[in-house]
């Protein structure tokens, strides 16, 4: 088996048959499909089963307790046969003919392959495409230490099953970010990444993301956990200070800036803006220092000195009149 693509599904009835088409919908050998049912509550189960019947040598479904995304991944890495695992969240699908190339890819020889990947509607308009990585040639972390800046998306990257296993490197449980807490740990074990110049993932773009959810805010100070795991692994690989200064523009971009921004656009108020921006900057006290961060943009430079002032206020009016210049 050349490739085994796992699916955890958690109450996508209205999107899982488009994404499980996207798979199944093309005879090829050597792969296979494993949907991972993570305690879904609506008809999910029932259309897994249905679709069970139709490619029962091709679809097995995995049932499961709700344990949350990382959770429904690495129980479908452990049932993985194939030599490479690709993962496809159930609302999103893989675009035409993907699967065909993507077999044909897996001859070669990679440690992790990463793809571009486009935001789509839910007619398959395409909103926005996204180079996986600005590589051309094949390379490794150390050669390409920048890559740490691309997309840290699972779902963009085919992965040999073996930098999971062999290095007991598995999705955390229950927390977002999950992506953030394991694919930068990866690279670092990675003898060869191939970019490849391939659209092959369709990314769905909802309305009303969990990411700002007013009800669920606090849930950002989970990027902390993140942050934290990552930098644990980096140091335990004697890593950590090779790395530092992409390590420490990575969570200036991802906890500092973004998620602090994403905080404050769900309440100006939160709390969790603070909580945030102090562990960025205990962590990284001399992050201005930095070359990446010396060098970016007047915009992010300006929100940087807001949010270090804790003036949210003025922090939401630069983030609108920043939408209102892109028409949004």
């Amino acid at each position: 088996m050349k490739l085994s693509i796992v699916v955890p599904v958690y109450n996508t009835q209205e999107y899982l048959p488009k994404c499980l088409d996207s798979m199944l919908g093309t005879d090829v050998d050597g792969v296979e499909v494993i949907a991972v049912n993570d305690g879904s509550t609506d008809q999910s189960a029932e259309i897994l089963e249905r679709y069970s019947r139709l490619y029962p040598e091709r679809l097995r479904v995995v049932e499961t307790p709700n344990g949350g995304l990382g959770h429904a991944r690495n129980t479908g890495i452990r049932q993985a046969k194939g030599d490479y695992v690709l993962f496809v969240d159930s609302d999103d699908w893989l675009a035409p003919h993907a699967v065909p190339e993507i077999l044909s890819f897996l001859d070669s020889s990679f440690d992790i392959a990463v793809f571009d990947f486009a935001h789509v509607d839910d007619t398959g308009r395409v909103l926005a495409e996204f180079r996986g990585c600005d590589q051309d040639e094949s390379f490794r972390l150390d050669e390409y230490p920048e890559f740490l800046f691309a997309p840290h998306n699972a779902v963009n990257k085919i992965w040999k099953k073996t930098l999971f296993t062999e290095n007991e490197i598995s999705f955390p449980d229950r927390i977002w970010f999950e992506d953030l807490a394991t694919v930068p740990k990866l690279y670092l074990f990675a003898e060869r990444i191939q970019p490849i110049r391939k659209t092959w993932y369709c990314y769905y773009q909802r309305q009303g993301s969990i990411m700002l959810n007013a009800s669920k805010a606090a849930r950002n100070a989970e990027m902390i956990e993140a942050v934290n795991s990552v930098i644990s692994c980096y140091r335990g690989q004697g890593a950590f200070e090779q790395y530092r200064q992409q390590l420490e523009y990575k969570f200036y971009y991802e906890e500092y800036l973004a998620s602090v921004t994403r905080v404050n656009q769900i309440d100006a108020h939160s709390p969790v803006q603070a909580v945030l921006r102090d562990d960025y900057l205990q962590r990284f006290p001399a992050y201005r220092d930095n070359p990446y961060v010396r060098a970016a943009s007047y915009r992010l430079r300006m929100l940087d000195g807001l949010i270090r002032e804790g003036r949210w206020n003025a922090v939401s009016t630069l983030i609108r009149l920043n939408k209102k210049r892109k028409g949004r």
